[in-house]
């Protein structure tokens, strides 16, 4: 399970350095794809398997299910971490969230986010009066 938020940097060879706390979950690999709300999803291998997984199960006849996976899986990267727990982001990933040098890293439960930092700000004072005014049930029957 991934939890908490960072703010690493872009280095000037576009890499991004992993929290320290998530560098064993994502040490064997991972994929970065474009997520909502122009940021980019991080998830190890292996999660990133079964998601695939499961929307294979989607039926080929659904329109909205062939564009959501065509985006998807075609800005995929996979990735190994360096050493240093680096990873590279490539460049079409990085325009789609707008990434330059300031990011926020989010613990994301089975995936990590990365988010440009300004852009993290902006969604988070937007989702946060509406987090704390909720009065029924997002999940009937889980919280």
């Amino acid at each position: 399970m991934f939890l908490g938020t960072y703010e690493p940097r872009l280095d000037d060879k576009s890499r991004l350095v992993l929290p320290a706390k998530f560098r064993d979950p994502l040490a064997e690999g991972l994929v970065i794809t474009k997520g909502q709300e122009r940021c980019l999803y991080v998830w190890p291998v292996a999660e990133f398997t079964a998601v695939t997984e499961r929307l294979s199960q989607a039926p080929v006849t659904s329109k909205s299910a062939r564009d959501y996976m065509r985006v998807l899986f075609a800005g995929a990267s996979d990735e190994v971490p360096d050493k240093q727990g680096r990873i590279t982001i490539a460049p079409s990933l990085r325009e789609y969230a707008g990434l330059r040098r300031d990011c926020t890293v989010i613990g994301a439960n089975t995936r990590v986010e990365v988010w440009d930092a300004t852009a993290w700000e902006q969604y988070l004072a937007a989702q946060d009066e509406s987090f704390a005014e909720l009065s029924q049930e997002v999940f009937p029957g889980l919280l």
